[in-house]
């Protein structure tokens, strides 16, 4: 029986949002390259996607040493997937098993070959990790709609760190405006990373005058969503969520949603993207 080695990884972004797939299939000194996407799907939906992919691309019974950086894809597999097939794809509640198509389908493509599920640590160094995650991501950016920036817009890059989570934190912000760079950051005692996130939006758009147009570039899934999508029906719930708890961080949310109208704000989803404001942030972030 052949021995393969893969390597699989997926992911959206925003998560629901568009999504990237890729996988690496190596037997022997041969190497295969698989990458796929979809306008509109979950980080679970492309990592499933992913290892199905590269299972279908077997052509016959093979001893496999599978490699992934998803708990859901290891623990559904190897755990969870007799359970559910079992009690007919749905849950004790009644709800159907989230994403069973996929999950039905990965099922017989495993009942095929010798499977054996690694689970790598994601951003560990492992050199196949890093590569299929960087596949992936191609793979999304390929189908994302480009942005058009106003070239001549003041640009803030945003940073944000915390030890201990909540524990001391810091947040930075890197100017671009007119050819010349500025930079700002600040710390607290005790904070959360979230909270550090804000706050730098918050400093960065008190570095202009009010009215002026600003780009902010974040890497923060947090920050993104929460100002391009969650925001909104915050504000219309009095800042509580449907299940009646306060949002989380409403005070810095409401100050960032008061000063957001007071400029022509556009947001931008920076995450990893190589941008030379998001290091000089981070440089900054480092001193702070």
């Amino acid at each position: 029986m052949d021995e393969v080695t893969i390597y699989s990884d997926g992911g959206a972004d925003p998560n629901p949002g568009i999504g990237g797939w890729a996988a690496i299939l190596r037997f022997g000194e041969h190497e295969r390259v698989l990458t796929g996407s979809d306008p509109k799907t979950t980080n679970n939906r492309m990592e499933l996607q992913a290892a199905i992919a590269a299972l279908r691309a077997l052509k016959r019974p093979c001893r496999v040493s599978f490699h992934t950086d998803s708990q859901y894809v290891r623990r559904g597999i190897t755990e969870g997937v007799a359970k559910w097939s079992a009690a007919g794809w749905v849950k004790k509640n009644g709800q159907a098993i989230p994403n069973a198509d996929l999950w039905r389908e990965l099922q017989a493509l495993t009942r095929q070959h010798e499977i054996a599920w690694h689970w790598v640590p994601g951003h560990s160094g492992e050199r196949d990790n890093e590569r299929v995650d960087q596949l992936a991501r191609e793979a999304r950016l390929a189908i994302t709609p480009r942005i058009d920036l106003d070239a001549g817009a003041p640009r803030l890059y945003l940073r944000a760190s915390c030890h201990g989570n909540p524990g001391p934190g810091a947040w930075a912000v890197a100017l671009e405006q007119d050819g010349e760079w500025e930079t700002s950051a600040g710390d607290e005692p005790k904070t959360t990373n979230n909270r550090m996130e804000l706050r730098a939006a918050i400093e960065g758009l008190l570095l202009l005058p009010p009215g002026s147009p600003a780009q902010l570039f974040t890497t923060s899934d947090y920050l993104y969503q929460g100002t391009t999508r969650w925001l909104a029906s915050w504000k219309r719930g009095g800042w509580q969520k449907k299940d009646g708890q306060p949002v989380a961080n409403s005070d810095l949310w409401q100050l960032l949603d008061d000063l957001s109208r007071r400029y022509q704000v556009h947001w931008v989803n920076a995450k990893g993207q190589r941008l030379e404001g998001l290091t000089r942030a981070g440089q900054a972030l480092t001193s702070a």
